[in-house]
């Protein structure tokens, strides 16, 4: 009876994302606090690329690898931090349903390409420690290429395998949406329609892109971990450990992230909870990758100083 109601009902067209509450006094905040995250992720990430492509020292599998993450990162938090912030600023959470579509599909497209690439830089990190003599061999331009092109196209797979399952249902759930970014995977059952197919192609596609590779990353770790702890030498130890540090903590916090965005709904908690876990996967992780990789890093340190004598060269 419910469902025949749900199907009479007139089709919805525009969504109202609450975002975090409607208190006057807690929006100036937030919209500071955004429009400053938001700035400095975007900062961090170009910043990186525009060290790593014209300096020839960066060119190298890992900086290429990191380059291509600041790509996505950037436009990860221009899919989602944007219309918040404007939203903030206006007042207007209306979106439309076509808008709300786009942003989850650029969403699902940019997660399974982040997550593959940083699968990609364990898999160069495992050559260098495990096997470095054939490194130079193994992980060589034409992989580094194929590596990325592999996490784009997943990613596009998966959005195009949800759209054709998306396109034969029809959103009837409730046109408020009680989350800051339109995210679907979490309200399944708000479309009218068999959504049987499509809750199988979900879960395949995430246990291969989430389960699948962070076991590999797991498994590539271990082995990372034990070769560095048969190095004689201390500091050869450290200095080995020191090359994949920044990716492990990367990591870490990535798949803590994943993980708990996944989980916490399954304990029906407060929506507050869960919206700002996901602020965490979807806002403050594209910021860990500029931090980590540029204060962490000599070689990039080298580089911001040679970027800028150059332009007090240009200025003077």
């Amino acid at each position: 009876m419910e469902t025949a109601e749900r199907r009479n009902q007139t089709p919805i067209v525009e969504l109202i994302l609450l975002g975090f509450g409607n208190g006057p006094e807690l929006q100036p905040f937030l919209f500071l606090l955004f429009l400053v995250i938001y700035i400095a992720a975007l900062a961090g990430n170009l910043l990186i690329i525009v060290l790593v492509v014209p300096d020839s020292h960066l060119h190298t599998p890992m900086y290429y690898f990191v380059a291509n993450l600041s790509a996505v990162e950037i436009c990860s938090v221009s899919t989602t931090l944007p219309r918040l912030i404007g939203s903030l600023a206006t007042g207007d959470r209306t979106i439309s349903l076509q808008n709300c579509y786009v942003q989850f599909y650029i969403s699902v497209i940019l997660s399974n390409a982040e997550c593959l690439l940083l699968t990609a830089m364990c898999y160069d990190r495992y050559l260098a420690i495990c096997h470095p003599l054939r490194y130079n061999a193994l992980m060589n331009g034409q992989v580094c290429g194929h590596l990325v092109a592999w996490a784009w196209i997943f990613g596009i797979s998966y959005y195009v395998m949800l759209h054709i399952f998306i396109l034969q249902l029809r959103y009837c759930g409730p046109k408020e949406f009680d989350h800051f970014f339109c995210d679907f995977a979490v309200l399944v059952e708000s479309f009218c329609g068999n959504t049987r197919i499509l809750q199988l192609v979900a879960f395949f596609f995430s246990v291969i892109s989430n389960i699948g590779v962070f076991l590999l990353t797991v498994t590539s770790y271990i082995c990372i971990i034990a070769s560095i702890l048969r190095i004689p030498s201390n500091t050869d130890r450290l200095k080995a450990f020191s090359t994949c540090s920044s990716h492990l903590i990367v990591v870490t916090f990535y798949y803590v992230s994943v993980i708990a965005v996944y989980l916490v709904p399954l304990i029906n908690p407060p929506a507050i909870v869960y919206k700002i876990m996901s602020l965490w996967f979807a806002v403050l992780i594209p910021l860990l990758n500029p931090v980590l990789y540029c204060l962490r890093n000599k070689e990039v340190h080298q580089a911001l100083r040679k970027a800028l004598l150059k332009l007090a060269a240009f200025r003077h």
